[in-house]
């Protein structure tokens, strides 16, 4: 294969200000088809971006010669999206959430598995070298046995969730801003767990390889229809034990937090995007602090679409934000909801029988 012929589904705000762009200016990429709702937006995105063939309707789009889409659809869409798309023998990068129902996040990965094709979910953070450092020392065992984890995150996105829309000011709409619905409608996946708490619980799943088994989890929403601040105590697989929290309310122009400590027989490790910190700290008196570039905690999504594309093309087999991680970060935050909505009742995630 010379080039990937990519199809994409969804196109607002973030797949043409982001993933269109980055593609466009590849070689081995011919981006051939778009979906979206609006026929005049529609034209627009396919003239701007030299695209052969546009459709409000996904099933047309996958009847082109594809070998890659890329779901960028709202929330509650994704799965349909996906699925069809794989059904079609297409490799998929979905947007998060990957889901809202965790029984759908593992079907998307079986049906990826079952036939070879590579699921990837663009989360950025996961290539930032000095997290890819910390991974690499996770699976060296830096810390020993995984006893408790730290996972927090705060975004500048209140408009995003409470009801002005905005983008945080570091990202300007190329040519569509955000449906509201995406963000402030709950029956649509609205609200900071799916649309935050995502990345960061995804980063942790993946730098620790733990898996949640109960959740207790309160939610508040002022001057919100949908969540604006979540915290929640989890019981992992392995006998772990952590804490989740999010707030949507930074100021604008503050940085993204990202907070993880993961404690373990041996130690301790830090990891922290705002600070771009990286450090160990282990029992046997090993102290670590790792430098890290100005600059390198903050959120870009350049990678994520480029290594996309070279799986398929056979030039790299590392895809560091795969389904399965996605799909660990969908059971939780369901779990989450559902406990939240009971009181912070302990909830069990969900497991396929």
């Amino acid at each position: 294969m010379d080039k990937v012929r990519v199809g994409f589904i969804g196109a607002g705000w973030w797949v043409t200000t982001n993933h269109m762009p980055i593609l466009r200016k590849r070689d081995d990429v011919e981006m051939v088809g778009v979906c979206r709702l609006g026929a005049d937006l529609l034209q627009t995105i396919k003239e701007k971006f030299g695209l052969q063939f546009a459709t409000e309707d996904y099933r047309e789009l996958l009847e082109q010669d594809l070998d890659a889409v890329i779901v960028g659809s709202p929330h509650d869409l994704h799965y349909e999206h996906a699925l069809a798309a794989l059904e079609k023998g297409c490799h998929v990068m979905c947007e998060k959430p990957m889901t809202l129902n965790p029984a759908q996040a593992w079907d998307l990965v079986n049906a990826a598995q079952s036939r070879g094709l590579h699921l990837l979910v663009p989360y950025g953070w996961h290539y930032k070298p000095f997290i890819q450092q910390a991974k690499a020392l996770m699976e060296q065992g830096i810390v020993g046995q995984i006893e408790y984890v730290l996972c927090h995150m705060a975004s500048p996105t209140k408009d995003f969730f409470a009801g002005g829309g905005s983008v945080p000011t570091q990202w300007t709409p190329t040519l569509s801003a955000p449906a509201p619905s995406t963000w402030q409608d709950k029956a649509k996946g609205g609200g900071y767990g799916h649309g935050q708490v995502t990345h960061s619980s995804a980063l942790m799943f993946w730098l620790t390889g733990l898996r949640a088994k109960e959740v207790s989890a309160r939610m508040s929403s002022p001057n919100s229809g949908v969540d604006m601040y979540n915290t929640a105590t989890v019981a992992f697989e392995n006998g772990a034990i952590g804490t989740i929290s999010g707030a949507a309310t930074l100021p604008d122009n503050d940085k993204f937090q990202v907070d993880i400590r993961v404690f373990g027989t041996e130690g301790v490790l830090l990891l922290d995007v705002e600070r771009e910190r990286l450090e160990v700290r282990r029992h046997d008196g090993q102290h670590e602090h790792f430098d890290v570039p100005s600059g390198q905690g903050a959120y870009t999504c350049d990678e994520p679409p480029e290594q996309f594309i070279d799986l398929i093309l056979g030039k790299t087999s590392s895809n560091p934000s795969p389904g399965e991680v996605a799909a660990r970060s969908v059971e939780m935050i369901s779990a989450m909801y559902q406990s939240a909505a009971n009181a912070g009742q302990p909830t069990p995630v969900y497991r396929a029988e």
